[in-house]
This record gives C-alpha cells, structure tokens and sequence, in this order.
C-alpha cells in the first residue's frame, strides 16, 4: 500500500489535523531561515500564515469537496496579497521586504497544500523556497559585485540646472535645447523654487538608459551658459 493509499483512508479529522502538523512543521523551517536574518515577518508569521491556509482549505474542502477548496485558495491567494502588503515597505528611493512578503506568499502555498491533502507536495514546495531564500543568496551578491555600465540599466534620469528666480524661463530652453542636440528628448520639466535666491530647473529625460560620458559633457557646457549656476544629472532605478 502507497503513502497516497494510507493518506485516502483516514478518517477526515485525522487528515485535518496531519494537514495542520505538516503545514506547522513546513512553515518553521521557512520561517526559521526569516527568523534567523532578523527580517520583518519571521517565524511566528510564516508559520501562522501556513496554519491559517491550511485550516481555511480543508474547511472548504470539508464542507463542499474540491469545489469549495478552489474557491477557498483562490480568497487565500487574495488575502496573503494584502498581509504581504503591510511588511513592505519604502525609504526613500529603496524598497524593503518584498522578499518576505514573497516568502509569507509561499508560505500560504505550503499551507494550502497542506491543507488540501497533498503533504509531499507541500514539502517539495518548502524545499524550493528554502533553496531561493538560502542557495541563491550567493548567486545575488555575486551579480552585485559586477560592474555594470550606465548604459545597461534601466532608470528615470533628470538633469537639473540652478539659475537666478528671474532667469527660470531662458534657462528652461537652454536646458531642453542643450540635450535634444545631444539626442536626449525632454518628457517632462519642473521647476522647484528655493527661496528668494535661486531656482531649479528639472527636466526628466525620456531615455532609460543614457551614456554617462555624454551627460557629464551636457552639464559641463551648460554650467559655462550666462545665467547658469550649477547644472547636474542624477538617476534613479526603476522598479519592475
């Protein structure tokens, strides 16, 4: 007799409760690893978010058979979305804990397996997330440490320019003339007051990747414009 026979012969509150220790049991080991790199949701949260799918499942299950349990991992898969939501969060320019929330997202996968009486493909799918959480970790400092020219990456590129607040309209033009000769078409401009003394002039380059040569060499010739004060380009990653 096959583990599937002796699994398919249990009375139901049996595999309700085996489907409950699987989903515990699986669930600490992902969040063991979360725990252990002091991220937002650790073990507790992992191993929670897991349960709860389980038990939510196999209550679908119970009540309407295979039916009520598609239903019930579809609101799972909705629900974790927005818990998954609330451990992201964002400084500045950088984003924290998508990683986790993804993890908390695997996790309810593992529950819902669980929970569905499928333990050895709930283990399979614990084994794939701890080998993305642990072995590719160093593939990813790998891929940091490479040298990557401006050219290749993906952003949004402003290019700014400081002037006299009297001077904003001229400088403006320049600015847009200056980079659609050096074949960087303007998408968007700005001008940000700072006090009674000066005024930036942003414009937003269409471009997603740029020749960095090429910008340094834009702002070097509008610092030497009349009426230019400072000029400088900065860029900022885009999130996919």
């Amino acid at each position: 007799m096959t583990f599937a026979d002796t699994y398919a012969g249990l009375p139901e509150p049996a595999k309700s409760a085996l489907g409950l220790v699987v989903a515990f049991c699986l669930a600490t080991l992902i969040g063991a690893e979360r725990q252990y790199r002091q991220r937002t949701a650790g073990l507790r949260t992992a191993v929670l978010v897991s349960v709860g799918a389980s038990a939510f499942v196999d209550l679908g299950m119970r009540l309407t058979g295979a039916e009520g349990g598609t239903r019930t991992v579809a609101y799972v898969i909705s629900g974790i979305g927005f818990l998954g939501a609330g451990v992201i969060m964002k400084e500045g320019m950088n984003v924290r804990g998508l990683n986790t929330a993804a993890t908390l997202w695997c996790s309810a996968a593992v529950g819902a397996f669980a929970g569905a009486d499928m333990p050895l493909e709930a283990l399979f799918v614990t084994a794939t997330v701890l080998a993305c959480n642990t072995a590719l970790r160093p593939l990813v400092k790998l891929i940091d440490r490479l040298p990557i020219r401006e050219s290749e990456t993906e952003a949004t590129y402003e290019v700014q320019v400081t002037t006299a607040p009297g001077a904003s309209g001229p400088a403006q033009d320049l600015l847009i003339e200056r980079l659609e000769a050096a074949n960087y078409p303007v998408s968007a401009i700005e001008i940000e007051e700072r006090g009674d003394e000066a005024v930036d002039v942003i414009a937003t380059l269409t471009a997603s990747a740029v020749e960095a040569h090429e910008l340094d060499a834009v702002t070097a010739e509008l610092e030497r414009a009349p009426g230019i004060r400072h000029a400088t380009w900065a860029s900022r990653t885009t999130a996919d």
